[in-house]
């Protein structure tokens, strides 16, 4: 009897302490959807919406977004009005025009007409949350 005295506190102590649990780098539940060829030219990344995943080169000096299939970036979905929203790219820069739609554009959480672009800027239309990017993104690495 003296004996299970002496194992409840080691029990006890066992589930007490603090557990590190670190998440595998290449677990399917956190896909790293930017692990991709580096680019030459700004994309839009689609992080949100039916076509998730979905990468776009804006490799033209004008591109049209919108639901009819004759647009650059094609976004299916009844949200997203047939020609919705275009995008220049500039030397000085690359902006967003809103072409009258229905819904709206927004960029960055603000509805706008026109704006520009940065790195990193988030632009919803419809349904979809795309993400503007220059340049390929850095992994950070956590843990050790």
């Amino acid at each position: 009897m003296s004996g299970n005295l002496h194992e409840t506190p080691d029990i006890r102590r066992e589930t007490d302490s603090t557990r590190v649990f670190r998440m595998p780098s290449d677990d399917a539940t956190a896909p790293d959807l930017m692990k991709r060829a580096p680019f030459a030219r700004p994309i839009l990344l689609i992080i949100k919406g039916p076509q998730t995943g979905n990468v776009f080169e804006l490799d033209e000096d004008e591109t049209s977004i919108g639901r009819d299939p004759s647009n650059q970036i094609f976004l299916n979905d009844m949200t997203v009005s047939r020609v919705h929203a275009k995008i220049f790219c500039r030397s000085r820069g690359t902006m967003i025009e809103d072409l009258g739609s229905l819904n709206g554009t927004w960029v960055d959480g603000a509805i706008v007409n026109t704006a520009t672009l940065h790195d990193g800027s988030s632009i919803q239309i419809g349904t979809f949350t795309l993400v503007y990017h220059e340049s390929q993104s850095e992994r950070i690495e956590t843990g050790e």
